[in-house]
């Protein structure tokens, strides 16, 4: 049911693997005065990935914000009610003269277009690795402020410890997760060429706009099933609200530049186990039914089986992980930027399956591989009737 710290954008989304960043024992930079004040509206904003589900939940943020100078760029069509209040641009960021022409005139950039783990092992790595180089590289050029770079925390792979720190070794998993570590280091290099780039590490994030392996969860619990969990459920699994990482998004983008041209994990404060997260969402259903434990070891062979017969609805980065624990520490980006998260696991997926049931019949029937369709249920649809 997880998958890790997506920066999204339908057809256009990414992720890597490398060495680690510096060493844990991370020191917060001394204040550089006030934060940037948020009057700061000269200049345009640039998010690639614009058509994606985090895209528009931080258009809007960014328009709460007072920020209406906006540019997306996305190889699908931008058709938000928003559309008409947006320069949409339809087009790749592998496409370099077309990325150069959309940083004319840009102030901030912030970089979600990623290839997500169902696409090719050469799409995720043109699009995430190279992708991202084009849009760095393109953002120094143009004399951008500074460019956000959404990355995940897949790039820690399946951890021995947590919490897991910024420091930690970066060992990435699949073609998704090495994708992501290669990324953060293009966006290292062009930081040495003098361009501010904040990395963010975000976990699973959740809330308005996002379907994708949740929307498996949510028509179980809303047609009165319970639901099968890989493992005890026990385990402890951070998630984010969209909300909390727009937040975060925005103090990288407004705060000092010595304070911000770092790394951060951001994540949920707030949570228990799998289990007990999840079971809010079933008892907000309103049936009755239960978050059900199984044997990892079975569960994870049969759906490797499935997987390789195209009938799992899960990707292996999903079923991997799902009986572990996963967690970060958000201590530095709590100290560093004051990073306060609004939104508990239980909040989180709420909020969700509330955004899901409100707007069911303008996605009824739809599937895909991105996280603004339900992705298809495989083998799931028979096992519901079982639960």
């Amino acid at each position: 049911m997880i998958d890790d710290g997506e920066a999204t954008s339908r057809r256009n989304e990414t992720t890597l693997e490398v060495e680690s960043l510096p060493k844990r024992g991370w020191k917060p930079h001394p204040p550089k005065g006030k934060r940037k004040s948020e009057e700061m509206s000269s200049g345009k904003i640039l998010v690639t990935g614009g058509s994606g589900f985090l895209a528009i939940n931080l258009i809007r943020y960014l328009m709460k914000k007072g920020e209406t100078d906006i540019r997306t760029i996305d190889l699908v069509e931008f058709d938000y009610p928003e559309k008409g209040q947006v320069d949409a641009v339809k087009g790749d960021i592998r496409d370099v003269p077309l990325v150069k022409k959309c940083m004319e005139g840009v102030k901030w950039v912030i970089h979600t277009a990623a290839a997500l783990p169902l696409y090719t092992p050469e799409d995720i790595h043109t699009t995430d690795v190279i992708g991202t180089r084009n849009v760095m590289t393109a953002a120094k050029e143009a004399g951008a402020e500074r460019a956000v770079m959404i990355s995940s925390t897949a790039v820690y792979g399946i951890p021995d410890h947590h919490p897991l720190y910024e420091t930690d070794k970066m060992i990435g998993v699949g073609p998704y997760g090495r994708a992501k570590i290669e990324a953060e280091e293009e966006c290292l290099k062009v930081r040495e060429q003098g361009l501010c780039i904040p990395i963010i590490r975000p976990k699973s994030f959740i809330g308005p706009e996002r379907l994708g392996v949740f929307a498996m969860f949510y028509d179980w619990a809303r047609t009165g099933h319970g639901f099968p969990m890989i493992g005890s459920g026990n385990n402890r699994y951070q998630l984010l609200d969209v909300e909390d990482l727009c937040e975060a998004i925005w103090l990288t983008l407004t705060l000092e530049e010595g304070k911000v041209n770092d790394v951060f994990n951001i994540g949920a404060k707030e949570f228990t186990t799998m289990k007990e997260d999840y079971q809010a969402v079933l008892d907000k259903a309103g049936f009755g039914k239960k978050i059900h434990g199984f044997p990892a070891a079975p569960m994870i062979w049969t759906l490797r089986f499935l997987e390789k017969l195209h009938l799992s609805p899960l990707y292996q980065w999903i079923y991997e992980t799902a009986c572990e624990d996963s967690f970060v520490s958000i201590e530095k980006a709590e100290k560093v930027l004051g990073f306060a998260p609004k939104h508990s696991n239980k909040d989180a997926l709420l909020r969700n399956y509330q955004w899901y049931l409100d707007h069911l019949e303008s996605f009824q029937g739809k599937t895909g591989v991105s996280h603004r369709v339900p992705w298809k249920q495989g083998i799931l649809s028979v096992a519901k009737w079982f639960f």
